[in-house]
């Protein structure tokens, strides 16, 4: 017992000094990084939604998002960059909105996507070190929207050098493979995505419709970043 208890004595100092290294790496990290200012909507509607039905849903905490961290210089990328599509006629606005800046969840600011799965595609018409994207499906009712999928490629054509980012998809019912991500309800703050540093051109934003119809929207996508060589 007693040598057990000596064992113990010995471990928790190097316990200790693991803990405070790892602490102090996180903060020297952030500390070479700044604060992402982003400009929100305003929000369309309070409280806590209810009759959402997901197996996959994140943990609601009423909470508003923290800070996000990004290397100095990173800026936005994709104002007014070139998007196409899967549905080359949308059925309400038009693909020019994803990336037109306006972000409000009032009616005449999204575009309307048919049923099934859709995709939009920016592009930034240069690669680019990625940092942080934000997208906002649909902000003015609780929804929920299905297999958001967001990969980046250097090929407009996405055959090669596709990368996954953000994958809630946990059934594979688009087709694109399971994902870890879980679900989440669509608020004013957007969904922000951390896509590490990744080196990109294009990106393509899938969905399956959402809790409240078969039909697929895009308020706005936002992607932050910097060149590839600095």
């Amino acid at each position: 017992m007693l040598k057990r208890m000596f064992k113990i004595l010995m471990v928790l100092p190097l316990l200790f000094l693991l803990v405070l290294d790892t602490g102090m790496a996180l903060q020297n990290d952030n500390q070479e990084k700044v604060v992402l200012e982003l400009k929100l909507p305003k929000p369309m509607f309070v409280g806590t939604p209810r009759n959402i039905r997901s197996a996959n849903l994140e943990r609601i905490t009423g909470k508003k998002r923290g800070p996000f961290y990004v290397p100095p210089g990173t800026e936005l990328l994709s104002l007014n960059k070139p998007v196409t599509g899967s549905d080359t006629a949308p059925v309400i606005g038009e693909l020019e909105f994803v990336t037109d800046g306006e972000k409000s969840g009032e009616e005449g600011y999204f575009v309307e996507l048919g049923p099934m799965v859709q995709w939009v595609q920016v592009d930034l018409e240069d690669a680019y070190s990625l940092h942080a994207i934000l997208i906002w499906h649909y902000h003015s009712q609780a929804r929920v929207y299905r297999d958001v999928i967001v990969q980046v490629s250097e090929d407009p054509d996405f055959i090669t050098g596709v990368k996954t980012i953000f994958n809630n998809d946990h059934d594979n019912s688009a087709g694109l493979g399971i994902g870890k991500d879980k679900e989440y309800i669509e608020v004013n703050e957007g969904r922000l995505i951390d896509p590490r540093g990744v080196k990109a051109r294009y990106l393509r934003l899938f969905s399956r419709g959402n809790t409240s119809n078969e039909m697929n929207h895009y308020v706005e996508v936002e992607v932050y970043g910097k060149p590839v060589n600095e």
